[in-house]
């Protein structure tokens, strides 16, 4: 982990990628090599369910959970949230900080693998999951990182491409059966929690970027009440 999330007020320059990652490395240099293909890879805008979703929060504390180029980040920043961004891909990282800086926004970056980024327990008012490739284990280590993060009050958003789930193997090595997918991730819920939203809807596309081809999100956004 690169930065103490726990510390004070933010900055922008704060734990940039360099030898402090936490995390697979093999992982962090599958999608190093994946940003490094392209300028950009994403839109650069934040995703449409985000910002549907957040409308009517109140700012609190956040945690992105793969920030990517730091999008989400950079938007949810300029609306009052105290930003904590987290992602295995350093590249991506340099990136996001960049767009920060040039929006001179303050943001927390974490790189680390959310299962290894020891993050401070039931913390953040929103944990925010776009589209992320969190590894399936048999213990259920990412779903419960997701849950173990959210405060008391606070709000889980994780949203994913509806249909990926039921896909088959890729030759390209994609697999469904190796990712958490929402439904894995309500199935752990308890009474502690409160479903909000469990549904399959049109995607609020941003033009461009990667994943622009997929139609219907998967949106699971449930508030914990203990």
């Amino acid at each position: 982990m690169t930065d103490d999330i726990t510390a004070g007020s933010p900055a922008s320059d704060t734990c940039l990628p360099g030898d402090g990652y936490v995390g697979d490395p093999a992982v962090r240099a599958e999608w190093d090599n994946r940003y490094a293909d392209r300028q950009q890879l994403w839109s650069g805008r934040p995703n449409g369910a985000l910002v549907a979703e957040v409308a009517g929060l109140p700012p609190g504390r956040v945690l992105d959970v793969g920030c990517g180029e730091g999008a989400d980040a950079v938007w949810l920043a300029r609306g009052g949230w105290d930003v904590t961004a987290l992602e295995v891909s350093g590249v991506a990282l340099e990136r996001a900080a960049g767009h920060a800086r040039d929006a001179g926004v303050a943001v927390r970056w974490v790189h680390a693998a959310l299962t290894e980024a020891a993050l401070p327990p039931a913390s953040f008012d929103l944990v925010s999951a776009q589209y992320p490739a969190l590894l399936r284990t048999p213990d259920a280590a990412a779903e419960r990182a997701l849950l173990a993060a959210v405060a008391p009050g606070g709000v889980l958003l994780l949203v994913h491409h509806a249909g990926m789930d039921t896909q088959q193997a890729h030759d390209s090595g994609f697999d469904p059966a190796d990712y958490v997918w929402p439904s894995m991730v309500a199935a752990l819920l308890t009474d502690d929690w409160k479903v909000e939203v469990n549904e399959q809807r049109p995607r609020l596309a941003p033009d461009g970027g990667a994943g622009a081809h997929h139609t219907d999100d998967l949106v699971l956004r449930a508030r914990r009440l203990h």
